[in-house]
């Protein structure tokens, strides 16, 4: 009795000897799924693009909203309420930027006037300091031709300008056109600035590094309508009365 007592436990040791040799054989292996190192927000990873949004979709600066993304779709606008505060129902101008927004749903006049606004200023500013990258970003090809050649003018003659921006007041459409697929909004802008304009000796020739000036300026800004690049282009430029 005792020897089969001895037999019986000596065959479940070598089975419990297998075992434990078949599992860390098994364990012991790499499956794929181990712990992977520490994850550092720090590093630099390029995030995934969404097939819906080109990559002309970044970088604007008048960009007409025509994305809905994943929000849902906005209740229908009453006609007479579409365009509040910016134009009255039935002018050319509502009728213009309704054409709009049957072209691209989602239309935002406002929005569009905020981004023309900061347009503005950066063209401005760009002019003043003669940075040429960020007017050719800006400005159709017509319109930035004439501004370098004031620039180019300006530095024949070894002149600087030093202009601030002291606010804009007031930024209103004037008048929409669309044509086909193209587009084109004018917008009266209202604004203060201080300018001047001072020689190689930095004596002042026009202007005055005192005085802040109220400026009225019409400018007209295109797009074409359907294209994946949602940024407007300043095409023409006026003074107003």
């Amino acid at each position: 009795m005792q020897d089969s007592f001895d037999i019986t436990t000596l065959i479940f040791i070598v089975l419990a000897v297998f075992v434990a040799w078949r599992l860390r054989s098994v364990l012991g292996q790499k499956t794929g799924n181990e712990q992977q190192p520490p994850f550092d927000p720090l590093s630099r990873r390029e995030p995934p693009m969404r097939p819906e949004a080109p990559a002309a979709d970044r970088d604007n600066v008048v960009r007409l909203p025509n994305q809905n993304g994943d929000k849902p779709a906005a209740p229908p606008v009453p006609p007479a309420e579409r365009w509040k505060g910016i134009a009255e129902p039935g002018t050319p101008v509502a009728n213009g930027l309704d054409a709009i927004d049957r072209a691209e749903p989602g239309f935002d006049a406002g929005v569009f006037l905020e981004g023309a606004k900061a347009a503005y200023e950066m063209i401005v500013i760009a002019f003043a300091q003669g940075d040429r990258k960020t007017l050719k970003d800006l400005l159709s090809r017509d319109v930035y031709d004439g501004f370098e050649g004031a620039i180019i003018e300006r530095e024949k003659r070894g002149e600087k300008v030093e202009t601030t921006f002291v606010s804009i007041d007031k930024a209103d459409i004037e008048n929409v056109e669309v044509a086909g697929s193209s587009a084109q909004i004018v917008v009266r802008i209202l604004s203060k600035l201080i300018t001047v304009t001072r020689d190689p000796s930095g004596q002042v020739v026009d202007g005055s590094p005192d005085t802040v000036v109220d400026v009225t300026d019409v400018w007209t800004f295109a797009r074409t309508l359907g294209s994946r690049n949602p940024n407007w282009q300043l095409v023409a430029t006026e003074a107003g009365q």
